[in-house]
């Protein structure tokens, strides 16, 4: 058996759609790259919200033309507070419109992006995939070595980890994660509805945490219900009668009747991040780099942001004679993803907590700060640009 490593630039350990995406996009700037992941059916009905700086990405990956025509554009976004609290902050609503855009971005079944990113990948001649699992990640000082279960021998002189939360990849890197239990559960489910969307999405703002109702194509939406994981246990052990009838009330009707499709997901929630984002010829993007509640549509977008940022600094470093895994190139990663990174898991766990307090004055604050994004415009189109993508992002690559 001949066990001398085949060489590429590149390796990408992981298959779901952030690994997929950084294997093409480092794929496009040239390296000769492999990605190790099986092909396992995806068949869950999960979606995701991909806001204005994504698409532009997944324009740029040639991925997004096919796919397009089946998810549903996102014009306006509303934020309801139904916490029946004696303070309460006013209904605050976004238009794409106020910032020159048809829309924010589109929701999208997870199924169908990564048909579409599969597709694209097997498109690039320079994109090697091993249908396998990568069985040992072992970093050298010059590059590092893989070997798959299958027992094939990779070297590369950057690996990219994309395997998940219990990633190896970080794992091998000897990497560490912070990690927070918020005793929260997320519910998601999809429904359909006797009244049009109008391409509005609503957030429900309870004291358990948010429940957004997402524009799906059609008469139909994608909901994620973030509650108490003992509520959210509950919900999930309903029939379909009783869920369609508790999101109904839920959303005040304000899509008419709903109908539950088949398919549940039922998640703990957590925060996590990793310090530093690479190190040792490793540089992890997704879940293996960070973990968010699914509040404001970040996680995959932010994934899919560390694939933009992974690709481009790559192609930097290959276009001036560089090493692609150095420890100079690896700390321009790290830099350029940490402010996003820092910035989003506080924004998004401020607002989670400060829905479940009970303490009063942080009940006025918010209420005070959604009054003035509401009633501010250029505060409000600050928030929506932000939103889309981080002002600083640029800069930091």
């Amino acid at each position: 058996m001949n066990n001398t490593p085949v060489p590429f630039d590149v390796v990408v350990i992981g298959g779901g759609p952030t690994g997929v995406a950084a294997a093409i996009a480092l794929a496009q700037t040239g390296a000769n790259t492999a990605l190790i992941a099986r092909r396992l059916p995806y068949a869950d009905n999960r979606t995701t919200a991909l806001l204005g700086a994504t698409i532009d990405f997944l324009e740029r990956i040639e991925v997004w033309p096919s796919c397009r025509n089946e998810a549903a554009p996102l014009q306006t976004m509303r934020l309801v507070d139904d916490t029946g609290r004696l303070i309460r902050a006013p209904e605050v609503k976004f238009s794409s419109a106020e910032i020159g855009f048809d829309q924010f971005g589109y929701n999208i079944q997870n199924q169908v992006l990564m048909v579409a990113l599969e597709q694209r990948a097997a498109e690039l001649p320079n994109l090697t995939r091993f249908d396998d699992d990568a069985a040992t990640i072992e970093p050298e000082e010059s590059m590092i070595a893989v070997r798959t279960a299958g027992g094939a021998s990779l070297s590369a002189q950057l690996a990219v980890g994309a395997d998940g939360r219990q990633s190896p990849s970080r794992k091998a890197a000897g990497i560490a994660v912070s990690r927070r239990d918020l005793g929260q559960a997320a519910l998601t489910f999809n429904v359909s509805h006797s009244r049009p969307h109008r391409n509005i999405s609503t957030e429900f703002h309870t004291p358990s945490g948010p429940c957004v109702f997402v524009p799906l194509p059609g008469e139909r939406c994608s909901v994620v219900w973030v509650s108490a994981a003992n509520q959210a246990a509950r919900l999930q052990a309903m029939t379909d009668d009783e869920l369609s009838e508790a999101a109904e009330a839920q959303s005040h009707s304000i899509l008419g009747r709903l109908r539950i499709e088949p398919g549940r997901n039922l998640f703990p929630l957590a925060i996590e991040t990793s310090a530093p984002f690479a190190r040792h010829r490793i540089a992890l993007v997704g879940e293996a780099a960070h973990v968010l509640p699914p509040i404001g549509a970040q996680g995959l977008n932010m994934g899919l942001r560390d694939a933009a940022d992974i690709a481009d600094i790559v192609n930097d470093a290959r276009g001036a004679g560089d090493d692609p895994g150095a420890p100079h190139v690896l700390r321009r990663y790290h830099q350029a993803r940490r402010a996003d990174v820092a910035s989003r898991t506080f924004a998004i766990d401020l607002a989670n907590r400060s829905l479940l307090t009970d303490f009063l004055p942080v009940q006025s604050a918010r209420a005070a700060g959604m009054h003035l994004i509401g009633a501010v415009g250029p505060l409000r189109r600050l928030a929506m640009r932000e939103g889309l993508a981080p002002s600083w992002r640029s800069r930091a690559r």
